[in-house]
C-alpha cells in the first residue's frame, strides 16, 4: 500500500459515530484562525475588483474640483457612457423606429460619488432600471457620467450643452425626452433646465462636453465633421424624475458646515486644524447644503453664511415632475420622516418647497410619491419604483 493510499486518521470517520476530541477541535480552530487573514484579504480583493469602477467617481466626488483645477487626468469629464467608456454624441448612433418615427429617449444621471453603473446593476433578482426600461418601453436609454465634485451649476451648464448637442445630432431619432436623476443628479438636471431656459441659443463654439481640449479631441476623433448647431432640448422635454433629490438641501452637509463654523469660531489650533480638514470637501458637496443651482449663489460674498442667498429655480412649464421620496419608516407622518427621510436626504427636502408651492399655475403637473421602508440606495433597485418609472414613461406621446 502506497503512502497516498493510507487511510487518513487525522479526522474521525463521520460514519463511526465518534466525536472529534478536544485536541482535534483545538487544532481545527487554530487552522481556521491561521487562514482567516488570507480569506479576509481575498474577500476584500474580490470586492475591490468588483467595485473598482466606483474608485474614480468617489475620488471626484470628494476632491473633483481640485483635480479639475489642476487638470489632473483623473478628473472626470461629463460624457455619455457605453461599455464603461466615454463616447461622443455622434458615436451614440441613435436610430428612429422601424416605421421612421422618433423614439422616446431617457437620460439617466447618477448622484454624488456615483457613476452610470448604478442604473445598470440592481438587486440579486436582476432589477436594472436602464436596461429593463429600454426593453419594456422601446426607448433609447442613455447614461451620463460627470464630476460630482464640481459646482452643481457647472455640471448643469455642461449638461445643457450636452443635451443640446444630442438633439442637434439626432433630430429625427429623438422624440419625447425624459430625464431621470438620483440625488445630486436631480439637482444637476434642474440646473441644466434653468440655463437652457435662460440661454436657449448657445454659441456654436461653446458646444462641448468637456473642459479639456485633449479629452474633447479624443471623443470627436472619429469624425472630422464640425459639431452641429445646438438645439433647445426643452422643446422635447416631457418628464423629469427626481429620485431622493435634496431639493431644499442636505441635512448632512448643513451639519458639516455648522460644525466647521463652530470649530473655526473656537479658534484654537486643534479646532482650526479640524475645521480646515472639513473645509477640504469638494464644491459639489458644499453646494448640497442648500441645493445651490446657479453660479451667482456660490459666487456671492455671503455664500458661506449660515443662511446664504439662494436663487429660486421653479419647475419648467409644460414639464411633468415626478418627485420620488424614500423613507426608512413605515409611516410618512412624523417629524423623523421629514428630517431623516431615506437616511441621507430628508423627506421634507426631497419634496421641496418649490414643488409644493400653492402659487404654481394649475397646469403645472407635479406628482409626489413616498416609498416606505426604502433607504437612499434602494430607491435605485426596487420593483415599485421601477413600475412607477415604466408606467409614467409609457404615457409619454412618442
Amino acid at each position: 500500500m502506497t503512502d497516498d493510499q493510507l487511510p487518513d486518521n487525522s479526522l474521525p470517520d463521520p460514519q463511526d459515530g465518534k466525536q472529534p476530541s478536544r485536541w482535534q477541535r483545538a487544532v481545527a480552530a487554530v487552522g481556521r484562525v491561521a487562514v482567516a487573514p488570507f480569506n479576509t484579504a481575498g474577500y476584500l480583493y474580490r470586492t475591490g475588483q468588483q467595485n473598482r469602477h466606483f474608485t474614480l467617481p468617489v475620488l471626484n466626488g470628494a476632491f473633483g474640483d481640485q483635480l479639475a483645477e489642476r487638470h489632473d487626468r483623473r478628473a472626470i469629464q461629463m460624457s455619455f457612457r457605453r461599455h464603461g467608456a466615454d463616447v461622443s454624441v455622434a458615436m451614440l448612433r441613435l436610430e428612429p423606429t422601424a416605421e421612421g418615427r422618433p423614439r422616446k429617449t431617457v437620460v439617466f444621471l447618477h448622484g454624488l460619488m456615483g457613476d452610470e453603473v448604478i442604473w445598470q446593476a440592481g438587486s440579486p433578482e436582476g432589477l436594472r432600471y436602464g436596461p429593463r426600461l429600454q426593453q419594456d418601453t422601446g426607448a433609447h436609454c442613455l447614461y451620463v457620467r460627470y464630476n460630482s465634485g464640481l459646482h452643481i451649476s457647472k455640471n448643469g451648464k455642461q449638461l445643457n450643452l450636452l443635451l443640446s448637442e444630442l438633439l442637434a445630432t439626432f433630430p429625427d431619432a429623438i422624440g419625447d425626452l425624459v430625464l431621470v436623476g438620483h440625488s445630486m443628479g436631480g439637482l444637476v438636471i434642474r440646473s441644466a433646465g434653468y440655463y437652457a431656459a435662460l440661454l436657449p441659443h448657445a454659441p456654436k463654439q461653446e458646444v462641448s462636453t468637456t473642459n479639456q481640449a485633449e479629452h474633447s479631441h479624443a471623443l470627436h476623433s472619429e469624425t472630422s465633421a464640425p459639431l452641429p448647431q445646438p438645439s433647445n432640448w426643452l422643446a422635447h422635454l416631457r418628464d423629469v424624475f427626481l429620485l431622493g433629490v435634496p431639493n431644499d438641501g442636505s441635512f448632512l452637509e448643513q451639519n458639516s458646515h455648522f460644525t466647521s463654523v463652530v470649530l473655526r469660531k473656537i479658534n484654537l489650533r486643534p479646532t482650526r486644524f479640524i475645521s480646515g480638514l472639513i473645509d477640504k470637501r469638494s464644491n459639489g458637496i458644499k453646494d448640497l447644503r442648500h441645493a445651490i443651482l446657479v453660479d451667482e449663489d456660490w459666487q456671492d460674498p455671503h455664500a458661506n453664511d449660515l443662511f446664504p442667498p439662494r436663487t429660486l429655480v421653479p419647475p419648467l412649464p409644460g414639464v411633468r415632475y415626478h418627485v420620488l421620496v424614500g423613507s426608512l419608516l413605515k409611516s410618512a407622518n412624523s417629524a423623523l420622516h421629514d428630517y431623516f427621510g431615506d437616511g441621507l436626504v430628508g423627506a421634507g427636502s426631497a419634496l421641496g418647497r418649490v414643488f409644493g408651492d400653492p402659487a404654481l399655475p394649475p397646469e403645472q403637473q407635479i406628482s409626489t410619491r413616498v416609498f416606505s421602508k426604502l433607504h437612499h440606495g434602494t430607491l435605485l433597485s426596487n420593483q415599485e419604483v421601477y413600475q412607477y418609472l415604466r408606467d409614467r414613461i409609457n404615457q409619454t406621446r412618442s
